[in-house]
């Protein structure tokens, strides 16, 4: 199955709302955006955007490894985040 690429505007969007008060989830959550969110489907990409959501503090816990999200979309995302982080595809 091939994935459409996002369009442009999604992007440019979620690159603003990745933009947080921590450097540390500035540079995981853009690296994240430029590199892999193209690779999501539809469910997971709906589910990067409702990350974003999250205040900076449950974001870091999240992918610090700290804490883990409720729902299961985003236990499923956070941990591909963390895994990309650790350079593990």
């Amino acid at each position: 199955m091939t994935l459409d690429p996002p369009p442009d505007e999604e992007i440019r969007r979620l690159r603003w709302q990745c933009r947080r008060g921590m450097l540390e989830l500035d540079v995981a959550l853009q690296r994240f955006l430029d590199e892999d969110y193209s690779r999501l489907d539809a469910t997971a990409r709906a589910a990067f955007a409702r990350m974003l959501a999250a205040e900076d503090q449950t974001l870091h816990g999240w992918l610090m490894g700290r804490a883990v999200p409720e729902e299961t979309d985003l236990q499923s995302l956070v941990a591909l985040i963390r895994a990309f982080g650790r350079g593990a595809r």
